[in-house]
């Protein structure tokens, strides 16, 4: 991680061409230097901050006069910073009687900084949580004090999370948790303060700015997908080839107890949404004896989503492994305990994250923690579920060589399609969806739960999802059409997004027949869409002239009287247009 000195130097670079997004920075304290380390941060992860700085301690100005300067700037997120220390004041104002109410009054007027941003912004919204404070006056009896400033700090924190998960745009920077990873001297310098009115360090800063930006690479689709793994000295200890499965180091005893806390750890990211897979230089039946035979491994074959065991090079498997999966090398993690391979991999793969992992087992994890590589800003249960739908995936592939043309492939597979509109059944998946989709998403608008819920009540908006299923199994929910009515006769395609992993089954086609039939139904005569190129979704420059549409101006236009139903393989299951 680059300290703030070279952050700073990173601000004479060339910022034109990277992607803008706009920022509030309030704060109740200085965020001068603040803002310097997160525009410097931000070029290295290809992101050109544009940040309204206001004056410290302005926050309630400007989010509650809708004149300020914040409203006037329209950001796209607002960032807030509240520092323990304020609070602490505050608290140190109170008559002793209003203690004990401190952490529910802070709560409340968070919950008006949040409605009155959310009511007059389409801004998402990102929170400092409160680093500790022990004030010292009750020592560790303060954990059983109410009214003590610990407790109600403590308190405050755990309300503020059960309140975030109420709402879905709004995110939480955890610096309670930065400050017991690094220290309170890393982050707080009393002579600072004192003198320049500034709680966070010139050190904890390039910290900050790293967790700050994983939350917003989340918000704008950039995530971590997959990890690929190496085996000997990087899942075990020891050598599979030489050792044999029964000598391999793991288990509770002695530096095995390292790697199984480490398979603990992948096994929480896969039951997360992880996808994990494997990259051995080995025989296929050597690496696998572990998974299927050792009593103490954690990780069993059906938790690898693909295993790659040759003696080919990493590079050449670790390209195959992407290709199956159909996802960027940026959102691929490879993890291997040979400085060796690390190097060859990071020279031919620039793109792939590739951890500088420490030559003691022991230290792999306390290492990993701490640079946050699975950043998300959604969960559902279908992530649980993708492993086994990569390796369903596998099967079709497998099927697929078995066919002279891809017509016969198709149609054998017996694909059925629900198409319903937004529910809240379907609403978690549906954001999730829009927010880590980016090869195939024609504008690549992000929606966040709460404004998916609102699209979904607009009396201006029509939506559509398609789940898709085939004899090998349920792909689940994998696109999403967003149609707003702009005249009489004419519907725009405001959004149009899918999951990469159904690619080339049809499901294009099959959506535009869904999408002409309900217009022609309903009386319109047009269907205009749009293709907003970004770096990622070149896949879709010519999605719409594919499809039949004739180009006007910057839009593409399709008319519905003339149209034809396009040839696909997928029938309809069941429809809640009917």
């Amino acid at each position: 991680m680059k300290n703030f000195s070279q952050l700073r130097k990173s601000l004479k670079n060339d910022f034109s061409g990277l992607q803008k997004i706009r920022i509030a920075l309030l704060g109740d304290t200085s965020t001068q230097f603040l803002l310097q380390a997160l525009q410097g941060t931000a070029f290295d992860r290809g992101f050109n901050l544009q940040i309204l700085e206001t004056g410290f301690n302005d926050i309630e100005t400007q989010v509650f006069n809708e004149e300020s300067d914040m409203y006037k700037f329209n950001p796209e997120i607002v960032v807030i910073f509240k520092c323990s220390h304020k609070l602490l004041q505050q608290y140190n104002r109170l008559d002793s009687s209003q203690h004990s109410q401190l952490a529910d009054d802070e709560l409340m007027l968070i919950g008006r900084l949040y409605s009155q941003i959310n009511n007059n912004l389409k801004a998402k919204i990102i929170y400092f949580n409160y680093a500790e404070i022990d004030d010292a006056v009750f020592g560790n009896y303060a954990n059983k004090v109410e009214s003590s400033f610990l407790f109600q700090l403590r308190k405050l924190n755990y309300k503020l999370m059960n309140y975030a998960v109420t709402k879905t745009d709004l995110y939480l920077l955890d610096i309670s948790n930065l400050q017991n990873q690094l220290g309170k001297s890393s982050l707080f310098h009393p002579s600072t303060y004192i003198n320049a009115e500034m709680v966070l360090s010139i050190d904890i800063l390039p910290a900050i700015s790293s967790r700050m930006l994983d939350i917003i690479e989340a918000i704008y689709g950039k995530v971590k997908k997959c990890v690929i793994l190496d085996l000997d000295n990087t899942l075990w200890g020891g050598i599979i080839g030489d050792d044999g499965f029964e000598n391999i180091q793991i288990g509770s005893l002695g530096i095995g107890k390292a790697f199984t806390e480490f398979q603990y750890w992948l096994k929480k990211l896969k039951e997360r949404g992880i996808i994990l897979a494997v990259c051995s230089k080995n025989y296929e039946t050597t690496a696998k004896e572990p998974f299927e035979k050792h009593p103490e491994m954690v990780l069993r074959l059906d938790d690898i989503a693909i295993f790659i065991a040759n003696w080919e090079n990493k590079v050449d498997n670790i390209n195959q492994i992407q290709r199956a999966l159909n996802i960027g090398f940026d959102s691929i993690v490879f993890l291997d305990d040979n400085v060796y391979e690390r190097n060859i991999v990071r020279e031919n793969i620039p793109a792939l994250v590739v951890p500088e992992l420490p030559e003691d087992p022991a230290e792999y994890l306390e290492y990993l923690y701490t640079l946050n590589l699975f950043e998300t800003v959604t969960f559902s249960v279908i992530d649980t579920c993708r492993t086994e739908k990569y390796q369903i995936e596998a099967k079709r592939t497998e099927t697929r060589q078995s066919f002279a043309n891809e017509k016969d492939f198709l149609s054998s597979l017996n694909m059925l399609s629900v198409i319903e509109p937004f529910n809240k059944f379907n609403i978690a998946r549906i954001a999730q969806l829009s927010q880590r989709s980016n090869q195939f998403n024609l504008r690549t608008v992000r929606y966040s739960e709460s404004q998916i819920e609102a699209i979904a009540k607009s009396g201006n908006n029509f939506t559509f999802s398609f789940g898709l299923e085939d004899k090998f199994g349920d792909h689940g929910l994998i696109s999403v059409i967003i149609i707003k009515v702009e005249s009489e006769t004419v519907l725009f395609i405001d959004s149009w997004f899918m999951s990469c992993r159904v690619l080339k089954r049809g499901m294009e086609q099959f959506a535009l027949n869904t999408i002409a039939d309900f217009g022609k139904k309903n009386g319109f005569h047009y269907l205009k869409g749009q293709y907003i190129a970004t770096a990622k979704n070149r896949l879709v420059k010519d999605h719409y002239i594919h499809l039949g549409f004739a180009p006007i101006d910057d839009y593409w236009v399709l008319n519905l009287n003339s149209y034809q139903k396009r040839e696909c393989f997928i029938k309809e299951k069941r429809s809640l247009y009917e």
